[in-house]
């Protein structure tokens, strides 16, 4: 499976999303939006993400931490509950 995420520094909603792939433990890259020009080129090529982290899997669309904990709790990759 190969798992892009796109993060920004000091998200929370990112921290959360590795800490998901961590308990799944799914291997994934992340690309750090940094900079002005790294928004830009965000925004040009996913123009309908909401904002960060956004998610692509096996080059499909995902979307953000919502979308990925859904997907990820229908696959059984990881469950509801807190261990």
């Amino acid at each position: 499976m190969e798992i892009i995420a796109y993060t920004t520094v000091g998200c929370f909603y990112c921290d959360q999303l590795k800490e998901l792939f961590k308990r799944a433990d799914l291997k994934y890259q992340m690309v750090l939006i940094q900079s002005d020009e790294d928004r830009e080129k965000f925004r040009k090529d996913f123009p309908r993400a909401q904002g960060y982290p956004y998610v692509m899997i096996n080059g499909e669309h995902v979307g953000g931490l919502v979308e990925t904990a859904k997907l990820l709790l229908e696959k059984g990759l990881v469950s509801s509950s807190k261990k």
